[in-house]
């Protein structure tokens, strides 16, 4: 399979796929790692086996260039997707939020809303002041802000969203569940760009 035929930043021969002990397995080969989308895979590490399903796997090239692998593995009993231009396309699954989760969700990941660069959620403290502001008769509190951010993200989580719990993520945890909660949010569409109209006079 070719990638980035006119990319000169792409090895000629930038990976390997094979089939052995009834899985299929990725190898690296190239100057530059394969992007998984939980990892990165160099030249000289053990292959990764492929799950069954869909995996995308992404090869950087020049300047802001990415390559895209879409891999889809069956299992015994699995008949491979077939195109489907006549359906309705799906709804996102947007997460019923209350007034008050939404708003604290909004002042936590507004920096991720107005797509700054390398965006990091707010701390507790920061929320609370910003809440704070716009609603002073609301009682908010870091604890308050804390275990209602939390309440959101064990909902998620218990619904299926990786990476929103301490031992998938694994120590030190920093700020990587809020980071990963706003981002689940984000691309479920539950949290948008127009949302930033509750917090407008911050």
């Amino acid at each position: 399979m070719c990638l980035g035929e006119d990319d000169a930043q792409v090895s000629r021969r930038h990976g390997r796929l094979t089939h052995r002990d009834g899985r299929w397995w990725v190898t690296s080969t190239g100057r530059l790692p394969l992007r998984f989308p939980a990892r990165l895979l160099f030249t000289g590490e053990e292959p990764l086996p492929l799950a069954t399903g869909y995996t995308p796997l992404f090869v950087r090239g020049s300047g802001d260039r990415e390559h895209l692998l879409e891999l889809f593995v069956t299992g015994p009993e699995d008949e491979p997707p077939v195109p489907r231009p006549g359906d309705v396309t799906r709804p996102p699954r947007v997460w019923v939020l209350t007034e008050e989760e939404k708003l604290a969700l909004v002042v936590l990941g507004q920096r991720y809303l107005r797509h700054e660069p390398r965006p990091q959620p707010l701390t507790w403290k920061q929320t609370a002041e910003q809440l704070a502001e716009l609603r002073p008769a609301a009682g908010w509190r870091e604890k308050r802000v804390e275990h209602l951010v939390n309440r959101v993200r064990m909902t998620l989580s218990r619904d299926g969203v990786p990476w929103l719990t301490r031992e998938e993520v694994g120590e030190p945890v920093g700020n990587a569940l809020n980071d990963h909660l706003i981002r689940a949010l984000m691309l479920s569409t539950t949290l948008v760009p127009p949302d930033l109209a509750l917090i407008d006079t911050l």
